[in-house]
């Protein structure tokens, strides 16, 4: 497969590009740091385009590029993003709030904007994965713009699986879980009276313990990305929680449920009568 990965010098981005090219794929890579060496290093597996995915005459001069290459992508996934700004929200930087949910959430719409047509050229069921995470599902005290971002990449996931609902395409978000990434180290260089305790506490674990399994979230991307999830779209999976290895075989009860979505809870649903 020829699959475009943001966010791939680092984190999960960059160990899932390792995985795909490890299996004999194809990645074209965007970051705003330089992978040359990277690129030289795998031998005609990996290209790379410096980019902002939080600037969309960035993402389109990279899919220009792309286009140079490749006639199609058979898949997209959206690792890249940042904290950004943290602490209370009544008491964020303005301008750093609005650019930490710009590039995550722009940088998410941006990048399967500029491929969306690359993705219908694929021989294949194509597939966009994003990834939701920390703050999308609950509030998380101090990392407001971080989790509102999140939490709109989900809807985003829902509303353009609707909207294409009769194309060949697929598009789920994904909560890979307490993983032990630089964002980790950022939270613990922050500090607890930034971050707030909790968080604090939590970094300083995860970092310890070495949090979530990274290879079971790379697992779920994997089984994303194949056919094996072919008419799972608009869903939010949890790697570490979600039973997601079998959902292949519930596919139609799936399409016609929300269970795996983003849904406001009324007092009957927890057995309230107000």
């Amino acid at each position: 497969m020829k699959i475009v990965v943001t966010g791939s010098s680092t984190g999960i981005g960059r160990a899932l590009t390792l995985r795909l090219i490890s299996e004999g794929h194809s990645v074209w890579g965007l970051a705003r740091s330089d992978q040359s060496d990277f690129v030289a290093a795998q031998k005609g597996a990996f290209f790379a385009t410096r980019c902002d995915v939080g600037s969309w005459e960035q993402v389109e001069r990279a899919a220009a590029e792309v286009a140079a290459v490749w006639a199609e992508v058979d898949g997209l996934v959206c690792c890249a993003g940042s904290q950004g700004e943290v602490g209370p929200a009544v008491r964020a930087n303005p301008k750093r709030w609005s650019d930490t949910v710009r590039v995550n959430l722009d940088g998410t719409f941006n990048a399967v904007r500029a491929f969306h047509s690359f993705l219908f050229r694929a021989k294949r069921r194509a597939k966009i994965v994003c990834f939701s995470g920390g703050g999308a599902t609950k509030s998380r005290a101090n990392f407001s713009a971080y989790g509102v971002a999140k939490t709109a990449i989900v809807r985003l996931v829902e509303t353009i699986a609707e909207e294409e609902r009769e194309a060949p395409l697929d598009i789920n978000a994904v909560a890979p879980g307490a993983i032990a990434t630089r964002l980790t180290d950022e939270v613990i260089a922050l500090g607890p009276d930034i971050a707030g305790a909790a968080e604090f506490e939590a970094a300083l674990k995860q970092k310890a313990g070495g949090g979530a399994s990274l290879e079971t979230a790379l697992d779920l991307v994997e089984w994303l990305l194949s056919p094996k999830s072919d008419g799972i779209s608009g869903k939010l999976l949890s790697a570490p929680w979600d039973p997601w290895q079998g959902l292949g075989q519930h596919t139609a009860n799936l399409a016609r449920s929300d269970i795996y979505t983003l849904r406001r809870i009324v007092p009957e649903d927890r057995g309230f009568k107000f």
